[in-house]
């Protein structure tokens, strides 16, 4: 029997669940955070999802993109022009304190929750029905609508934001296919967001530091 069916029901849910359902709710972050979790949870249950959290070859190569990250946002820094811009992000912070928003937020409300929809049960579920080819392209572009809702309402170009978490998606699957778990994709999901957390808040320190 063909899985086909399953699986465009597979890639609808997620979509329906962060651009309809969860907006819908009108929880604030500690609710969406509580619902996501267990959204992905339930989601990753149902699908049969094989969440391999840990692996040596998957750490290695999430230390390396890691400190590949780390130093992305290091240039940043270091730039004048970048640095300024960076400071402006401060007013876009969630209605909570930096440390809580890093510290639980971003690992629970967003790693774990989109690691498990996506590298753990949606994207193995497309390998297996279309080839790890086509497979790698609908994950990255299901990946990037999952953001369609949040973009517009951080008042974000959608389309822009669509491409670039496509693209993350794309890069976040690799690193599932390459080590066979989530563990490179959950460091490197972790970094990118936990630095975009971070960075703006030490371009202001270092500009306080210069004046």
């Amino acid at each position: 029997m063909s899985r086909v069916p399953e699986t465009v029901v597979a890639v609808a849910i997620p979509l329906a669940w962060s651009n309809w359902v969860l907006p819908g709710l009108g929880l604030g972050v500690r609710g969406r955070t509580a619902a996501n979790a267990g959204f992905a949870t339930a989601y990753a249950v149902a699908l049969r999802g094989e969440p391999k959290w840990w692996s040596a070859k998957g750490f290695r190569y999430g230390a390396v993109s890691t400190a590949l990250v780390a130093a992305g946002y290091g240039v940043a820094l270091a730039i004048p022009s970048v640095r300024k811009g960076l400071r402006e992000f401060i007013d876009r912070g969630p209605e909570v304190d930096a440390t809580e928003w890093i510290m639980v937020h971003i690992p629970i409300g967003t790693v774990y929750g989109e690691e498990m929809i996506f590298r753990a049960t949606l994207e193995p579920l497309l390998d297996n029905v279309f080839g790890a080819r086509a497979g790698s392209a609908l994950g990255a572009l299901t990946f990037g609508l999952w953001h369609v809702h949040p973009a517009r309402a951080a008042g974000d170009s959608v389309p822009v934001t669509v491409a670039a978490t496509a693209a993350g998606g794309f890069a976040l699957g690799w690193l599932r296919r390459r080590t066979g778990s989530i563990t490179a994709p959950a460091m490197l999901h972790l970094a990118t967001n936990a630095g975009g957390a971070v960075a703006p808040r030490l371009a202001r320190l270092i500009g306080t530091a210069e004046k």
